[in-house]
């Protein structure tokens, strides 16, 4: 089932406002738990999860920056 672009543009709001906070606190306490790596080890750990965290959601995010697409020009 397709979402429409105004549901799209709601979900890619709560996932930025409630989903990434959560999961940049889960991140940060998971990494945590394990002995500090050296930095470039811990920065490219960084930048996976700051990566990984978007793989499920590109079709949400995907056109939203753009006009809505049944809008009528004026």
């Amino acid at each position: 089932m397709a979402l429409s672009y105004n549901a799209r543009r709601r979900w890619a709001l709560i996932i930025l406002l409630i989903g990434l906070p959560l999961y940049i606190v889960v991140a940060l306490n998971v990494v945590a738990l394990f002995d500090r790596p050296g930095i470039l080890l811990e920065l490219l750990i960084y930048l996976g999860l700051g990566i990984l965290w978007a793989i499920p959601f590109r079709f949400i995010f995907k056109g939203i920056g753009q006009a809505e697409p049944d809008a009528e020009k004026k």
